[in-house]
């Protein structure tokens, strides 16, 4: 099984958060699952289609979702299953698949998670995990969510 880890962290703080979701989706614990980590600016439509489950890590940009990460959306959307009207395409589809997501910001994230959420219902992905929302700089309890939220990930690929 392979979970994608895409993720935009320039800053400290997005850094460390992304690291622990990193870590624990190679919990030592879960076998079975291949992490790979990819850059939203340049990964693919195929390594989505190659993936059996994603984690997604965002910053608040103004109450939407980091420009690397639309970009990913924007230039994969409708050759991994998205439809810009009832007519869907014939072609591949990753609906169905599970996702996890994580968003910093330091005012609000409300704008960046409704905008993240709505592009993978439009694409039929399910979410197995709370969102994790962090605000400032994370604290321990945060962070450790985070290590919670790439296990949870890995381990449901292989349940």
């Amino acid at each position: 099984m392979r979970l994608l880890l895409l993720h935009h962290a320039p800053s400290a703080s997005l850094g460390a958060i992304t690291g622990a979701v990193e870590a624990g989706a190679n919990d030592d614990a879960i076998e079975g699952v291949e992490v790979v980590v990819a850059d939203p600016l340049t990964a693919t439509a195929e390594e989505l289609l190659a993936a059996d489950g994603y984690l997604l890590g965002t910053a608040a940009h103004f109450g939407y979702m980091s420009g690397a990460l639309k970009h990913l959306f924007d230039r994969t959307f409708l050759q991994i299953g998205g439809a810009l009207d009832e007519l869907a395409a014939d072609g591949p589809s990753t609906a169905g698949r599970p996702f996890g997501l994580w968003v910093h910001g330091r005012y609000d994230v409300t704008g960046a998670v409704r905008s993240v959420e709505s592009i993978t219902q439009a694409l039929g992905w399910r979410r197995v995990a709370p969102v994790l929302e962090v605000l400032g700089d994370p604290a321990d309890e945060q962070l450790a969510s985070a290590y919670e939220l790439g296990a949870t990930l890995a381990a449901t690929l292989v349940a």
